[in-house]
């Protein structure tokens, strides 16, 4: 008899002991009621409890959470169906409003984040739902946020996943992507095709205007040549007249026999001659070349000589004088 009391004493000791210590794990906060009411919120940590007294309420996740909305068919305002895919980001702030506030928390965000997106995107057209992502995000985070602040609960982001258009309007956005892109890509190739033609009148246009220069800096720089040649041709004619005013009858047989000497050299340059024919007065020319040193000392002297010229000495005619090339 002793030994079942023992029993039961230890049995019942021990009860009491694990009724009483309580361990609260690190991101969670367990709501403390005594005799039904809520005293404290428990923080992670080694709590004692009153036996029989004091109990466990609620055990709440104080961590981030993410709540998956399902998808919904939205009919945006110019009357397009399309399916929305969204999630939710939240966070337990105060343990005791998230357990007491509302009944099945995570069931209350999730309606209030459907009707909202409902609210949000039926009130815009379906390219505004389509492009617009950053502002029905923005848009579903105030209100959402707002409505559930009373339960003590944080929505830190919410997501659209998804959205889904009809299969037609999907097909009719494609075509209509495809025409942009055609449309966008003509132009850029007319414009491509304009400046191409600009740049090529203008490379056209500046190789016109250098050939135009080109062609007058030449036409100066001939028109110059010849003007200095005029000159110097006016000079020299200028010249013999001095010096035939000067030397008389000398200076005309020496300029004559200049002429003459360059005329008959001429002879001597064709290349096919191999013989060549003098008329019978060239060669009277052979005979005068001593002469016109004479010519030249006299007129080089002064007018020591006066007007009167030295004769040329004659020589016997000749028919013909041959002439052997060098490659014979």
């Amino acid at each position: 008899m002793d030994l079942i009391i023992t029993v039961l004493i230890i049995a019942l000791v021990v009860f009491v002991l694990f009724s009483t210590v309580r361990i609260v794990k690190q991101g969670f906060v367990y709501t403390i009621e005594r005799l039904g009411k809520f005293t404290k919120a428990a923080e992670p940590g080694l709590h004692i409890l009153v036996p029989f007294i004091d109990r466990i309420g609620r055990k709440i996740n104080v961590m981030e959470q993410v709540l998956d909305i399902p998808g919904q068919e939205i009919i945006t305002k110019d009357n397009a169906m399309v399916g929305v895919d969204a999630v939710v980001f939240f966070q337990v702030l105060e343990a005791q409003k998230a357990a007491y506030e509302v009944n099945n928390l995570y069931g209350a965000i999730m309606a209030i984040t459907t009707t909202n997106l409902r609210t949000v995107m039926g009130s815009m057209d379906l390219d505004e739902t389509l492009s617009k992502r950053d502002e029905i995000n923005a848009r579903l985070l105030g209100v959402v946020d707002h409505a559930t602040s009373p339960w003590g609960v944080k929505i830190t982001r919410v997501e659209i996943k998804d959205i889904r258009p009809p299969i037609d309007i999907s097909e009719a956005m494609a075509r209509q992507m495809k025409a942009e892109r055609l449309k966008r890509a003509e132009i850029l190739e007319a414009e491509g095709d304009r400046a191409s033609n600009i740049l090529r009148a203008e490379g056209d246009k500046q190789s016109a205007i250098l050939t135009a220069e080109g062609k007058r800096e030449a036409a100066y720089r001939d028109a110059e040549a010849r003007e200095r040649l005029a000159e110097a041709d006016a000079k020299a004619t200028q010249m013999v007249s001095d010096a035939i005013e000067g030397s008389g009858n000398q200076a005309i047989n020496y300029f004559i026999a200049q002429e003459y000497t360059k005329a008959v050299a001429k002879f001597a340059d064709s290349p096919n001659a191999k013989t060549i024919l003098f008329p019978v007065e060239a060669t009277q020319l052979i005979g005068s070349l001593g002469g016109i040193g004479e010519l030249v000392k006299e007129a080089v002297g002064g007018e020591s000589a006066g007007g009167s010229g030295t004769p040329l000495p004659k020589s016997k005619p000749r028919a013909s004088v041959p002439r052997s090339r060098g490659d014979d």
